[in-house]
């Protein structure tokens, strides 16, 4: 089994880490490969699109030609997690600053995001966050982080902070406004590991 990491820009190396740690905690044999050109997309079992800046990455993923792979995996039914700058691509509609950078979203997901919900890079902050899929808080990381203004019937709500939506998942697909691997809180990318295994 292998589980993708999109590394061509962006946070790739703090996911790596702990999927790594993830899946030996868990015991299970399985290869976490990061995924910087077309090709590989259809050997794994499970995506995760970084944060990083939002516009360089629609960008490069669309000239890689790996933006219609993850498409067609989101397609398959292969697990996907976007965090911050990954929450923004995989939406299907976006903001005026959105929209203003003709970024070119998945679409994946049936959701609408504001790409600075939470300020610029100095507003950075971390809180502790009541998430529906875990059974105590969550210390949420967010750096220039956006949020989902509106989401369509098929999106489940995960979490809230004031009124954006910050968690949700829509099938295979599960997307967060915060950064789960720059905490030592691994119970995220278990949950995640758990959509890969049970596919």
């Amino acid at each position: 089994m292998k589980i993708g990491v999109i590394a061509i820009q962006g946070a790739v190396s703090e996911h790596v880490d702990a999927l790594r740690k993830a899946l030996a905690e868990r015991g299970v044999d399985a290869e976490v490969v990061e995924i910087k050109h077309k090709g590989i997309v259809q050997k794994c079992s499970g995506i995760v699109i970084p944060g990083g800046e939002s516009t360089t990455l629609c960008r490069l993923l669309a000239r890689e030609g790996i933006a219609e792979e993850i498409k067609e995996a989101a397609a398959r039914g292969v697990p996907i997690l976007g965090t911050c700058a990954g929450l923004i691509v995989l939406a299907n509609e976006g903001d005026r600053q959105v929209e203003k950078t003709g970024q070119e979203l998945l679409g994946i997901m049936d959701t609408r995001v504001n790409r600075n919900a939470f300020g610029r890079q100095r507003d950075s902050f971390e809180a502790e966050l009541e998430v529906s899929i875990l059974d105590s808080p969550f210390i949420g990381v967010f750096i220039r982080a956006p949020g989902i203004v509106s989401c369509g019937p098929g999106v489940r709500i995960l979490s809230r902070l004031e009124d954006m939506i910050i968690a949700a998942e829509q099938e295979n697909v599960l997307a967060l406004a915060f950064h789960p691997e720059l905490t030592g809180d691994l119970r995220i990318h278990q949950y995640f590991l758990d959509k890969i295994l049970n596919c």
